[in-house]
């Protein structure tokens, strides 16, 4: 492609980044019956501030410490018709990454210590004999950190009257999910059910800080209110769910523990909110990203979003998992729309269009920039065009030209829902590059400003995990940009103006195998505030 940037160029060039670490980690499903018998399930929702997943509602549970490893734990999860669950079962492998087995080290005390800390129950031979009051107190320590856990459980186990050990019996496998790669850590995370009556004390609560809120629900009436938009949760609290609300803990449990059906092909089906189907696809972008998320947009006429990967293999995976998606769920691409132009985004648009048979559709400026590559955009997107794509209901989608990161950027909003594709506007994790002549900080701040707008639920980036925090993470890329363009402007008055000085003055909290790139920004931030009659740059 004639005209390249540097930024370009750099993704062309084949750099590849470590591929995301795996931890393991897991989850606790609390079940009951009301009093009139209904099925109900103990949710809690996780605060915006949180990195991973923030705002998404989920299960009590997460991730393994060190720590855990050292805690003894007695019994074993089983089935509910008392099969038991071997606690060493074999490595499994899933996108090919090896996995520890089902019940690797330090698991249970993992599972055990998180429902206890996110819930106040503690499941443990001998709990009954510790006053209420002081487990409480406990708890509150062990999630303030001042404490490990450990320390914690020391102090219970000496003050409890009875023997005491921790006791994962009661619990039941119900499957294991390994997250799609959004950020430089996956979590191999299992599932276990518990059955909790109501008149088993003491109850579930949440006290408010990493969650801000849990309450026992039908699931059912939990996944209507993810079909309506009221909230965002991963696929394995969808699926089991689902199936806990068709099937119930005991028959449903088969597909809880080999969830086939949720599988497309090789991948995954990964759908946060409706009409919103993620697929992780590897790609040579900008690390510490390794991968383009490639969206099919839509309820049953959709369109497939940036399939950036340029991997054969990748792409006939692709194909397949889009097959599958018209056959089990009745959703057809009938499209191949583009935010941009740039490499990551576009490497697998010739293969798909000729599989497919769809036309491409983008802003004129990304078809200009394509038809040097081959690429033939058929249908060129104009800012604020409406598209209602088929469907029960039919799903309208507002076309919004966001200029800045490239000239022909476009994002996606998805009007009933909230949902936004913001291609690169922002990231999941990374930066976004301003290089110009195509990319321009003054439409770019410009664009961030406008999305702020439009009251988005959720943000939906081309790197990394979507976000309900999007005025935040908005607010916060206008922020760092306006910071960082303060320091320029406060050097370039001290009298620092030689590029290369003033790039490590104000960069200097960038790694330096970064400073090519981050001369490009530095670049773009000086045109601005020329542009605004801020410095004067000689000729």
């Amino acid at each position: 492609m004639s005209g390249n940037g540097l930024y370009e160029k750099v993704l062309l060039s084949g750099l590849e980044a470590p591929r995301p670490a795996v931890r393991a980690s897991g989850g606790v499903v609390l079940w009951r019956r009301s009093g009139n018998g209904d099925l109900e399930v103990y949710w809690v929702e996780r605060s915006k501030k949180l990195a991973f997943m923030g705002g998404f509602h989920a299960f009590p549970g997460g991730g393994r410490s060190r720590k855990d490893l050292e805690l003894t734990v007695v019994g074993e999860p089983s089935g509910l018709d008392g099969a038991p669950i071997e606690a060493a079962m074999p490595s499994d492998v899933i996108d090919g990454v090896e996995l520890e087995p089902i019940g690797a080290p330090g698991i249970l005390a993992c599972v055990i210590r998180e429902l206890f800390e996110e819930t106040g129950i503690l499941l443990a031979d001998g709990a009954s004999a510790i006053d209420p009051e002081r487990l409480e107190a406990t708890r509150r320590v062990s999630l303030e950190r001042s404490t490990d856990f450990r320390q914690v459980w020391r102090d219970l186990r000496q003050a409890a009257r009875a023997s005491l050990e921790l006791d994962a019996s009661e619990l039941v496998y119900a499957g294991r999910w390994l997250t799609p790669p959004l950020g430089r850590m996956r979590f191999d995370n299992r599932f276990f059910l518990l059955e909790w009556p109501s008149d088993r004390g003491p109850q579930p609560s949440v006290i408010p800080g990493e969650l801000t809120s849990g309450e026992w629900i039908r699931p059912d009436e939990a996944y209507a209110r993810w079909e309506r938009g009221e909230v965002v949760t991963a696929p394995p609290i969808l699926h089991i769910l689902r199936v806990m609300a068709e099937e119930g803990p005991i028959d449903g449990l088969p597909r809880m523990r080999e969830p086939f059906e949720m599988n497309l092909g090789s991948f995954r089906e990964i759908e946060f909110r409706p009409g919103v189907l993620l697929f992780a696809l590897p790609t040579p972008t900008l690390p510490p990203a390794a991968y383009t998320n490639t969206y099919v947009f839509g309820n049953r006429e959709v369109v497939l979003v940036d399939p950036g990967s340029p991997y054969p293999e990748t792409n006939e995976c692709l194909l397949e998992a889009l097959r599958q998606l018209e056959s089990k769920r009745g959703r057809k691409i009938s499209a191949i729309w583009l935010t941009h132009h740039h490499p990551d985004h576009v490497g697998g648009v010739e293969f798909l269009r000729r599989a497919l048979g769809v036309p491409v559709a983008a802003h004129r400026e990304t078809a200009a920039r394509l038809a040097a590559t081959g690429i033939e955009v058929t249908r060129e997107l104009a800012d604020g065009e409406r598209v209602v794509l088929d469907g029960e209901p039919p799903f309208a989608v507002r076309v919004l030209h966001t200029p800045g990161h490239a000239s022909g950027h476009l994002a996606f909003f998805d009007e009933a829902g909230g949902s936004l594709l913001g291609g690169d506007l922002t990231a999941g994790y990374g930066t976004i590059v301003i290089d110009p002549p195509d990319g321009d900080m003054d439409e770019y701040l410009a664009s961030l400003e406008r999305l702020l707008d439009l009251g988005a639920a959720t943000l939906f980036p081309a790197h990394g995990p979507p976000t309900v925090a999007v005025r935040d993470k908005l607010d916060e890329y206008l922020e760092h940009r306006l910071w960082r363009e303060e320091r320029i402007l406060d050097a370039w008055n001290d009298g620092v103006q030689e590029l290369d000085v003033l790039l490590r003055v104000v960069y200097e909290d960038v790694p330096e195998k970064a400073h090519p790139l981050a001369a490009r920004q530095l670049e773009a931030h000086l045109i601005r505030l020329e542009r605004h009659g801020l410095i004067e740059r000689g000729s």
